[in-house]
């Protein structure tokens, strides 16, 4: 088998060139991701295209090879699913980065693959403009990322996922070829809508190498910034709940609860903990201070000690709180970061089943959510690389919760390696078989990412 690999290797190395590494240190760094996941071996090589036809060429060879190919960004995904292996070639797109085009008549942006989030944004904002998607990892993500998985974040209540902020791309099959979807109009429905079927793919039906994005125009005038200390966090989810109910639509409304605000205040060196749970919300557009105090009012009718900030620097700072949850828990150890989604009404009904769950495993599950929308991201931290038994348990009665709720088991992380097992719990048998023969039409050969989404047997 060693034989095989470094004569793959060669014809590979002779076939591309220098876009292919076979480093130690860069084989071993495709090995993971944000997920706490780590592969058993090191892939095959490293593949770095500067172009699409980079990307093609790789592409052809692997199909001719039948060796699978696993796309990746940034590798901040948090469900393993840019994770490479024994055998596989890791297509890494982050040297495809330029901006294409941004057309300001007609609020668009075409852009390769690997265009950070917030470079995109940093170019946009003398025109303007504004591309919506706002993952936390916001600042070292890529857009091609961003559509791989479908990636949400803190502003999706308002501005939705990234979805809603994709109106084409170009594509390359698993055997090489290259295909154009979607369309730079508002409207367009000729035909199946594929563009929508491969973001949150997962790299498993094509390689993206283009984008158009749909941009929007910046808010106007200040936000204002809302810091509510609640007793319980059931308190927080239901005057979460509230806000939404009342037609307020908060730009983000984030939920953190109290064993979550500890572990990040001990990770920043901040005295957060004894505040209890805890709930941001921020408002923007000319109305912002007016919905803030109608927020406000509503928090403190249900218990909150509620205080409001216009300044733009102090909101940042406490939203920089809530982005260092993750790191925050990668600290203490390994974590499984869950992410499941219910109706913004059944927010109280979730948080309470989290602290049922705790107490019958004698455990600590540091919750955040994006309660605007209702996702909610439990974590469970353990030591070493194995997941303990009783942390699975939990799970499965997290999961059955959620979908006896009417929620989903994954609002924004995707499925990858981590939500594998409870797939069928929520499709159910027939549509988990129509997927995985929409992925064989795609990728006959199981080459693209295969074991992300499905186990790797088709």
């Amino acid at each position: 088998m060693i034989e095989v690999d470094l004569a793959l290797r060669d014809e590979l190395l002779a076939t591309l060139g220098d876009i292919v590494s076979t480093a130690p240190a860069d084989l071993e760094s495709a090995r993971a991701d944000r997920s706490g996941r780590v592969s058993e071996s090191a892939p095959l090589a490293i593949v770095t295209p500067r172009s699409i036809d980079d990307v093609q060429a790789t592409m052809r060879f692997a199909h001719e090879h039948g060796i699978p190919v696993v796309p990746r960004g940034a590798g901040t995904g948090l469900a393993g699913a840019s994770i490479g292996g024994a055998g596989e070639i890791v297509l890494v797109t982050l040297a495809m980065n330029r901006i294409l085009e941004i057309n300001v008549d007609d609020e668009l942006a075409v852009v390769e693959p690997g265009v950070i989030n917030d470079d995109l944004n940093v170019a946009l904002e003398p025109r303007g403009l504004w591309f919506a998607p706002d993952p936390a990892s916001k600042a070292i993500s890529t857009v091609g990322g961003n559509i791989a998985t479908n990636a949400g974040g803190l502003l999706c209540a308002k501005y939705g996922v990234t979805r809603e902020s994709v109106l084409g791309m170009k594509i390359v099959l698993a055997d090489g070829r290259l295909m154009t979807l979607g369309h730079r109009t508002v409207k367009g429905v000729t035909g199946y809508d594929l563009t929508a079927l491969l973001i949150g793919s997962e790299g498993t039906l094509g390689v993206i190498v283009e984008a158009i994005v749909k941009l929007r125009a910046l808010p106007t005038g200040p936000k204002a910034t809302i810091g509510a200390y609640f007793d319980s966090v059931e308190q927080a989810a239901r005057a979460s709940a509230a806000v939404t109910a009342s037609r307020l639509r908060p730009a983000a409304m984030e939920l953190i609860s109290q064993s979550a605000l500890q572990g990040i205040g001990e990770y920043l060196g901040l005295d957060l903990g004894p505040r209890g749970s805890y709930l941001l919300v921020q408002l923007d557009g000319a109305a912002a201070a007016i919905e803030a105090d109608s927020a406000v009012a509503i928090i403190r009718s249900l218990g909150g000690h509620a205080e409001m900030t216009m300044d733009d620097a102090e909101g940042e700072r406490l939203f920089a709180i809530r982005r260092s949850f993750h790191p925050a828990m990668s600290a203490r150890g390994t974590v499984l970061i869950e992410d499941v989604a219910v109706p913004r009404s059944q927010l109280p009904a979730m948080f309470s089943a989290i602290t049922v769950i705790e107490q019958k495993y004698g455990m600590v599950i540091p919750t955040v959510a994006h309660a605007g929308d209702g996702n909610l991201h439990p974590n469970f931290v353990f030591p070493g690389s194995e997941v303990p038994t009783e942390v699975w348990d939990a799970a499965d009665e997290l999961f059955e919760t959620c979908l006896r709720l009417g929620g989903t088991l994954t609002g924004e992380h995707g499925v990858g390696i981590l939500k594998r097992r409870w797939l069928r719990d929520e499709l159910g048998q027939d549509q988990v078989d129509l997927q995985r023969e929409l992925k064989r039409v795609f990728d006959p050969g199981n080459i693209l990412n295969p074991g992300k989404i499905f186990y790797s047997s088709l």
